[in-house]
């Protein structure tokens, strides 16, 4: 039966989490580019979007969630066959559910965007994250909360710290390694717009609301301790980030604290349905540590120009919040408890085999994909094209007319 809270709530949720991409991420993205290519990251996340939305219509939505088997699910809603006007999911309308989940799986590529930015093809752009979403993104959608075997282990993840962001961290690290590195070396290119950069992760902080807490698909208490954890982890984050800079390089940037809050807000994104506060401000100083350690360690020792650090923030955010949102669930800690029979320790192999596997077939399939899109349209551009700017010599537009 359609309860009305819980419809209005994932209705607002929903445009939370579309909020998140359109404009949230691609603002914070476009000021962390050079002014020549500000446009371009716009374009990339809008155009994601779109195409995203009509593949979920046409077969995403069908083989995330519909009966299949365990690795997959069918075709059975494919083009949305059977979501009627009367069609439920739960306690809301099953379109109220097939488009919060698609707007999950607008933003999941588009996280990886920050990988690949300055450098790559338009058409590349399209046929891998095209491609991506349906053999990557998916499936393990699939396997997490459509049934799929990793849910009938009993996995946590509440809102996507294996489903968006450790797909998505894995996947940008493979493409930004056979995309090679950005011509001109990142030291001497910082952020043409820190101040945009600001305004696009205030607009993340908060559609990460609808994000977390939309995933409780009810209105109430599992809704509202998850937007209260995610709040915490989010601003410990940020306030541990800006404390290490500060420390190290005599300053505190404000381009670091933001940075700091997506990496608390990543961080906490599994776990924000299982734990209390002592969870969320835990997972928050977890989160800022490790996510600002793994942005050294990429940029000085991988050799890979992950540009605007996809793996380090989300990819190891999300790894982190997963593995230990079973130790923080527990009553005693605040959290919400685990199943019955299920030990700290148990959860934790459940948790571990399931980043390990969502992991390596981001790699793999990612890597075919890259592979598959470099032969039929290219993946970089022409240096000259780079130099100039791709808002010019790929859209024939500026950013800036100053």
């Amino acid at each position: 039966m359609v309860d009305a809270g819980d419809t209005a709530w994932v209705l607002t949720s929903t445009a939370l989490v579309l909020f998140m991409t359109l404009p949230g991420l691609a603002l914070f993205y476009g000021g962390l580019v050079q002014s020549k290519n500000i446009l371009s990251v716009l374009m990339h996340c809008v155009a994601i979007a779109c195409l995203a939305s009509v593949l979920w219509f046409v077969v995403g939505y069908s083989l995330a969630f519909s009966e299949g088997v365990s690795l997959i699910g069918g075709l059975s809603k494919a083009f949305l066959a059977g979501v009627t006007r009367d069609a439920v999911s739960g306690t809301i309308p099953e379109s109220v559910f097939v488009m919060f989940q698609m707007t999950f799986a607008i933003i999941t590529p588009a996280l990886i965007v920050g990988a690949y930015v300055e450098r790559i093809k338009f058409s590349a752009v399209l046929v891998f994250s095209g491609s991506w979403l349906i053999v990557v993104y998916a499936p393990v959608a699939h396997w997490v909360w459509g049934g799929g075997w990793l849910f009938q282990m009993g996995v946590l993840d509440f809102a996507g710290g294996i489903v968006v962001h450790l797909t998505a961290g894995v996947s940008a690290l493979v493409i930004a390694w056979r995309l090679g590195p950005r011509i001109e070396a990142p030291e001497v290119r910082p952020p043409h717009a820190p101040w945009l950069v600001v305004v696009g992760a205030s607009m993340l902080w908060v559609g990460w609301f609808g994000f977390n807490a939309g995933s409780a698909l009810t209105a109430g208490a599992a809704a509202g301790m998850a937007m209260l954890v995610t709040h915490l982890s989010a601003a410990v984050a940020s306030i541990v980030w800006v404390g290490i800079e500060w420390k190290k390089y005599g300053k505190p940037s404000v381009v670091g604290l933001v940075t700091g809050t997506v990496a608390g807000l990543a961080t906490i994104t599994p776990a924000s349905g299982y734990v209390g506060p002592l969870g969320g401000v835990c997972l928050g100083l977890a989160g800022g540590i490790l996510c600002y350690a793994a942005v050294q360690l990429v940029r000085r020792r991988s050799g890979i120009d992950d540009a605007l650090d996809v793996f380090a923030v989300h990819g190891v955010g999300g790894v982190t919040g997963t593995l230990l949102a079973g130790f923080f669930a527990i009553a005693p800690l605040g959290g919400a408890g685990l199943a019955e029979g299920v030990t700290v320790a148990s959860q934790f192999g459940v948790q571990f085999i399931a980043v390990l596997a969502a992991g390596v077939w981001s790699l793999v399939a990612t890597y075919a994909l890259v592979m598959m899109t470099e032969a039929l349209c290219g993946l970089r551009t022409p240096r000259e094209e780079t130099v100039e700017g791709l808002d010019f010599t790929t859209h024939g537009e500026k950013g800036y007319n100053f």
